[in-house]
Formats: C-alpha cells, structure tokens, sequence
C-alpha cells in the first residue's frame, strides 16, 4: 500500500502536476491551471510548439521541455531525476487531460514508484464534455477513446463490448470517422443510437444525433473536419450469457453457436466462449469444427 500527502510540508521530493488544458476554447484555462505552471520549474509537453501558443496567450514564461510516446522511455528517468532534486514539473498534453488517449500514465507509474507526489488539477475533458450534451444516458458510461486502426483489431475490441449496458465514450479523427462508423454500425447494428460531437468548445461546434445508420448516411455526404468525440447508447437487450445455465445446459459447440445467433462472426464466437472457460481457443475450435 502506498498513502500520498499531496501538500505534507514534509514531502522531501519536488511535485509533479498534472495540468488540464483546453480542448478548443482557451477560457476554458483555469486560473489554478495558469498559475500551476507559472510557478513551476519545468513544462513536460506533448508538443511544445503547440503549448508555447497557450504560455504566449497566458503570459507563461516557464521553459519547456518535450514528453511525449516517442521519448518516454528516455525521457521519464530525466524527469525523475529532476523530481527529485525538487523541481516542481507541470505535465500537460495538447488539449484535455494528461494521460486519457494522451502521454503520462507511465510518468505517474514512475512517479509513484519513486514516492514523488502527484497531483491532478481538474479540467477540460472531451469525452464527459460530449457526454453530458449527447442526450443519451451519461452513467453509466464507458470510456474508450480512440479504437485500434486495424479493422480486424477494431472488430475484436467491438465485439468485446456489444453486449455492454453503458454508454459508450470513443474518439476519432475526421478522416477515419465514416470507416469507424460502419465498424460500429456492423458489430453494434443499424439501429444503435449515438451523437457525433465535433469540433467541441469551438466556434464551429455541431452535435449530430441519430441513429448509427443515420449518423453513416450523414456522414457518407459531408465533407468531414475537427475531432469528434463518438458517444454511443449501451446494449439495453445483450445476448443472455449467463456461465452457469451455459456450462450446465450446452456443450461448448452449443454456447458457439448461441453467440453466432446473437450476431458474432464464427471465429469471435470460439473466442468469447475460450475466454468464459479459460480454455485456449484451439480447444474450443478443434471441437465447434469436429477436428480430433
């Protein structure tokens, strides 16, 4: 167990904040946010050629030096070291929270480890921000962010989730929207309600609401631009997959082929029911196909 006393005066390393930034809007910059980093010794940014624009606006003076998922490796034990030394180190990424779909999680891993202090500030943050304007039930909700680009890893990681209550939190950039949506519309079905939230905070904000099918046709007809925040309904009717009834009453080719009734692909299908037994998925295949 590890207890951390965010303000103990005792506290004999320097702090790493965890800075929020805007997401569009610049007012939306907190003042505890602008004075974090006025008062810090150093700046980890995703990009510091995008984060001097926002210490110019703010009148930010502090030097900056580069984190992000190319140089972590490199990286995190320099900033440990300053840490410990007691520099106070302001993280930020280039909108939103650090560390959701952004560097830091693995500097706060460090961090911890080596007993530093680490405080968050709250913020600006695209999913909760499209979440609570989408008109589809905010809690529970499930946030995922961005989905692999593979489609074969996209579908696996869909499949995953169909059968979920909660909503649904994905982000997505304009030039894969239109392909991820018809992801969605294949795993999830036609008839899915979901809100594309695009260009949040921003002067051309716009909320698209409908239907999977619908938000496709839409889509398939516009020219596409800004980030859009995908908020999808839960599955208010998943398959029943209750383990108990399934292992008293049916063979494993027989919970098989129930999942395919439900809408998986054959090979997915060996695969939820592999993972429900803990058994490898050749076994499960080996057996569904009569292969001995």
């Amino acid at each position: 167990m590890i207890t951390q006393k965010s303000f103990d005066p005792k506290n004999k390393f320097g702090t790493l904040y965890l800075v929020p930034t805007p997401i569009g809007n610049l007012a939306d910059m907190t003042f505890r946010a602008v004075s974090v980093m006025k008062q810090a010794d150093l700046i980890a940014a995703e990009d510091t050629r995008n984060t001097q624009k926002l210490l110019n606006h703010f009148e930010i003076e502090t030097k900056q030096i580069s984190f992000h998922e190319h140089n972590t490796v490199q990286r995190i034990p320099e900033l440990i070291n300053r840490l410990k030394d007691g520099l106070t180190i302001a993280q930020v990424s280039d909108a939103g929270m650090p560390s959701i779909s952004d560097p830091g999680h693995e500097l706060v891993t460090a961090c911890i480890k080596a007993q530093i202090p680490v405080v968050p500030l709250p913020g600006a943050n695209a999913g909760l921000t499209a979440l609570i304007a989408s008109g589809i039930s905010p809690q529970p909700f499930y946030f995922y962010g961005f989905l692999p680009r593979k489609p074969k890893d996209q579908r696996h990681e869909l499949t995953e989730l169909v059968d979920r209550p909660e909503t649904l939190i994905f982000y997505e950039a304009p030039h894969r929207l239109l392909k991820t949506l018809k992801m969605l519309q294949a795993v999830l079905g036609d008839s899915r309600m979901a809100s594309l939230c695009r260009e949040l905070t921003k002067k051309h904000e716009e909320f698209i609401r409908g239907s999977l099918e619908q938000l496709i046709a839409w889509a398939d007809g516009t020219t596409i631009r800004g980030e859009f925040v995908i908020i999808v309904s839960g599955n208010q009717h998943p398959v029943q997959t209750d383990q108990d009834e399934l292992i008293a009453n049916l063979s494993l080719s027989q919970q098989v082929d129930r999942f395919i009734e439900g809408g998986l692909p054959v090979n997915e299908a060996i695969k939820k029911v592999a993972k429900s037994h803990h058994l490898r998925k050749q076994i499960v295949y080996n057996e569904y196909h009569q292969i001995k």
